[in-house]
């Protein structure tokens, strides 16, 4: 049985002659046309990028690989005594393309073992910034102080072929994403929890061992491990995923890319989301008197914040027209392991009355729930309160997809990204009459 690299380099093969027959035989057909609102509105909907990792369908949410979500969770293979797939499992699926057997996701679980130890350097530099510094600051120096390790830049001064770039990017990939939950937990546990540090436990998968790194029992095991599988990618276009291609389409090796990821991952209009809604559920428990609310007073509630011209965070999705596959699974874990929780409570009764008002109310194109209207949640009950940390595991999580897509642009070849820009009196002139 080949292992995870041989299966991949097969499949770049294949891949590498697909690519090459549709540029070459199919290089001038137009899949897009663009309008004026599209150029100025951030390039929202323009088909100009290509990945196979993941697609957002309309109606099915998230596919990774194909599969949608509830099909991922249900193929990859459990950790044992838990509820929920090998992490490693869902890379090898993100990177092959294939569903992995148990085997194959332990000795990819064996690899990120042999590699998680985080440098000495790396611990030292972050020890060296103030106390006060945001964590997803601390997470991306972190990472690009450990670029001086990249394989791919010691194979490329030595003279490399484009075709061998894909092979150290793989395993500067591999070495970097078997720290990253190492660092996450290290700078939690110095930030937050009296600057005591657990060292990783080797006997553990990636989702249990980062629980353990954090000091947080079972089963937030699973928590960690859903929570990094959901996040994991969202086709390649957000600003997050862009960002980590953009910046290595220029042969910026992988700890420059994933830095330059974080630091995009860090916007509020990206991944600060599920902190926005948590604080504003919080609020509506304050206003309520913490009391769980009946339906009709949650309605009036939520009536009154539209016609006050605010907005009901958490809800609405630029793409999907169905309550996001990604909630439903954390609202089956909710109501598993805290179906008594008060914010849980409060999350459910939105869950019930919301869609429908805003179907009434006529201002949203999708009304349901997105991931962000409960994420939060679940890492509040378990003990993570630290609003600021939360994008760093949306960080951890969101580098699997990244780093996927990174070796698979460097496998196929993608060139250095570069597209056209106008003026806005072009813009004018074109549209005269």
């Amino acid at each position: 049985m080949p292992n995870i690299k041989e299966k991949l380099y097969e499949k770049i093969v294949e891949n590498r002659d697909r690519v090459s027959k549709l540029v070459k035989q199919h290089g001038n057909v137009k899949i897009s046309d663009v309008t004026v609102a599209q150029a100025i509105g951030g390039a929202r909907g323009v088909k100009c990028l290509v990945t196979d990792i993941s697609y957002l369908d309309p109606e099915e949410g998230i596919r990774f690989r194909g599969y949608t979500i509830p099909e991922t969770l249900e193929k990859l293979p459990k950790v044992p005594g838990s509820d929920m797939p090998y992490v490693e499992g869902h890379m090898y699926l993100l990177l092959t393309g294939e569903i992995p057997t148990e085997e194959e996701a332990l000795e990819l679980a064996d690899i990120f073992k042999e590699r998680q130890q985080v440098p000495q350097y790396v611990c030292d530099i972050l020890r060296a910034m103030p106390r006060d510094t945001h964590p997803m600051t601390m997470f991306s120096v972190a990472i690009a102080s450990m670029q001086r390790e990249s394989e791919f830049v010691k194979a490329y001064q030595k003279g490399l072929s484009k075709y061998d770039y894909w092979d150290s990017t793989y395993e500067d990939g591999i070495n970097l994403l078997a720290k990253l939950t190492g660092i996450g937990a290290y700078i939690y546990r110095m930030k937050y929890r009296g600057d005591v540090i657990i060292s990783p436990d080797k006997d553990l998968d990636m989702g249990g061992n980062f629980a353990h790194m954090m000091g947080i029992p079972n089963p937030y095991d699973d928590v960690a491990r859903l929570y990094f599988i959901l996040h994991s990618d969202h086709e390649s276009g957000n600003v997050s995923a862009h960002t980590g291609h953009l910046v290595a389409s220029a042969l910026s090796d992988m700890y420059y890319a994933i830095s330059s990821m974080i630091n995009g991952l860090a916007g509020p209009l990206h991944g600060l989301a599920n902190e926005q809604v948590l604080r504003w559920i919080q609020g509506v428990m304050d206003q309520m008197g913490e009391k769980v609310p009946s339906d009709e007073e949650m309605k009036k509630f939520v009536w009154d914040t539209l016609n006050s011209g605010q907005v009901v965070p958490g809800f609405g999705h630029a793409v999907l027209r169905k309550t996001d596959p990604r909630y439903m699974s954390q609202r089956e874990f909710c109501l598993k392991y805290l179906p008594d929780d008060p914010i849980f409570k409060y999350v459910d009764s939105l869950f019930r009355v919301v869609p429908p008002i805003l179907e009434e109310h006529g201002h949203a194109k999708n009304p349901w729930p997105n991931v962000d209207a409960q994420s939060g949640v679940i890492q509040w009950y378990y003990g993570v309160k630290e609003y600021e940390f939360y994008t760093v595991l949306f960080g951890i999580g969101r580098a699997l997809g990244v780093i996927s897509n990174i070796i698979w642009d460097r496998a196929l070849g993608y060139p250095i990204e570069r597209p056209k820009s106008v003026t806005i009196a072009m813009l004018e002139e074109m549209v005269k009459g």
